[in-house]
Order: structure tokens, then sequence, then C-alpha cells
């Protein structure tokens, strides 16, 4: 009994031990939901496409200024499910005249067929979103040495997905007292990172989050005018902006929710006729 009590002992502490560094390390708070959470959410949830080009348009003229979107084409939103498509009406989403409209205020680069030379033209909806940099050491060299990140599948490489982009958009906070923030770094409780270097307080509780050369993107509210007549305040915003981005990250998640339920309705019928098939075969069975 003794022994045991020793054994229990000995495994706490080592417990306590191996969860200390953890615990100093801080981590990051766990991502929210907007009031109300995402409609596109769970196994029947579909995207609202009123949201989709509100945020649409919280990306264009707020994120592209630093934002690329490079594995993302303009006739995208034009596919089914996209923020542009509207059924039967414009069944190609290359002659979708808002997808068009949209494409025609962006210049991507191209080569003259006669002289070979670099030009620039107007995107058509074939075409792939483009970059705001020519290349990787220009955008980090116009961001305080941290080149923006892609957001074509943002939603997919963080975890919490848009709850995670959200939560980042409004989670800008001032840094507690005794925690020291460098030159063009901003605290957010919602980034990965480990505070306790930057931490001269109780090294048991070191904040949450890390240190993002990404200054707030929303500051206020009316940063842009809605077409429809939302209020534009920053918690829709990043709402509206974070349900776009998780659309980019997956177009298709909505016929492929549409089909995962047409496969389960199949296989349960399925399963269904073989049971009956089952009984009435062996049914005289001894």
């Amino acid at each position: 009994m003794k022994a045991n009590k020793t054994l229990i002992a000995g495994l706490a502490l080592a417990l306590t031990v191996t969860a200390a560094p953890a615990l100093a390390s801080g981590g990051a708070a766990h991502p929210h939901e907007p009031r109300g959470g995402f409609s596109f959410e769970g196994p029947f949830g579909k995207f609202d496409q009123g949201q989709l080009q509100r945020g649409y348009k919280v990306y264009k003229e707020v994120c592209s200024s630093c934002h690329s979107m490079r594995l993302l084409s303009f006739r995208d939103l034009g596919m089914p499910g996209g923020p542009f498509w509207y059924g039967s009406r414009y069944p190609n989403p290359n002659d979708n005249p808002y997808v068009k409209a949209i494409a025609g205020e962006f210049e991507v680069d191209d080569l003259d067929t006669e002289t070979g030379d670099t030009i620039k033209r107007k995107a058509t909806p074939a075409d792939r979103f483009p970059s705001p940099y020519p290349n990787a050491i220009a955008a980090a060299a116009g961001n305080g040495g941290a080149a923006p990140p892609d957001l074509s599948v943002m939603a997919k490489a963080r975890h919490g997905g848009a709850r995670y982009i959200y939560s980042l958009l409004t989670g800008y906070r001032n840094p507690p007292a005794g925690l020291k923030v460098g030159a063009n770094q901003h605290y957010n409780p919602y980034f990965s990172g480990d505070l306790s270097s930057a931490w001269s307080g109780d090294r048991h509780h070191v904040p949450p989050g890390g240190f993002i050369a990404m200054p707030p993107p929303l500051t206020s509210d009316d940063q842009v005018t809605y077409d429809d007549g939302t209020r534009a305040t920053v918690a829709q915003m990043a709402a509206d902006v974070s349900a776009f981005i998780a659309w980019a990250s997956e177009p298709k998640q909505t016929e492929r929710k549409s089909l995962g339920v047409a496969v389960m309705l199949y296989l349960a019928l399925f399963a269904a006729l073989t049971f009956v098939s089952y009984r009435r075969i062996w049914k005289d069975a001894h």
C-alpha cells in the first residue's frame, strides 16, 4: 500500500514537472465564433451568399492590399455556391457579368506576344487573383520584414478555421503590464507564440497569445460600405471576411456536403433492403 502511494505521488510530481513548460509558454487563447455562429458549420450548413459578397468586399478593400489569394480564380466567384452564383442565369462563370466586372478591376502580368516584354492587362474570369507584391522579398520589405501570408487556404491551414480568423481580427489587445512588445509587433492573445522571454511577471502565468507583425486591419466601424445596407461594425466585417476566406479555402464545401448526405441516404436504403432480403431468404432455415 505504501509503495502504491509512493508511486502515485511520483507520477503526480512527474506530471507537474512535465506540464510546467506548457503552462509557462502561455499558448494561444481558444478561438471563438461570432454571435449567432457561422451558417456553414455542421454537416448540413451552407454559406450565406450575402455574407460571402460582403466578405469579398472586405477582402478587396482592406485585405487585398497586403494579402494574396493566388489559388483562387475570379471565375470561382461565379461557381455554384460562390458569392456571385446565380443559378441558370449564368451557368458558365466566364460569362457572368458580375465576375467579369470584378476581374476587370484588377490588372495581371502578361507577355507581349510580339516583343516578349512583360505587360499589364485587365484580368479576365480565367485569371487568378493577383498578388499585391511582385515577389516575397518585396512583400517582406513592405511589411516590416514579415511577408503577409496568402489567404487562399488560410481557414484550412489554421486550427479553428473561420473561428480563428474571426478571433484574430477582433482580438487585438493592449499588452498587459510586464509584457515587452518589440518594434513593429502587436499583441494578440489568439496568435500562437511563446511570450515567456518577453514576460517579466509570474513565470507560471504568462499571458496567452503571441506577437504579430500585422497591425489591426479592422480599426473602426463603417470602414467599408456594404451594398445591402448591413451595418459594417468591426465584428460584422470580421465575421464576413472570415466566412469568405473559409469559402475560398474550400469552394466546393456545400456541394461536398450535399453529396455526402445523398450517399448516406443511399447507404441507409441499401442496408434496409439487404436486411429485408436476408430475412426473407433465411426465414425458413432451421
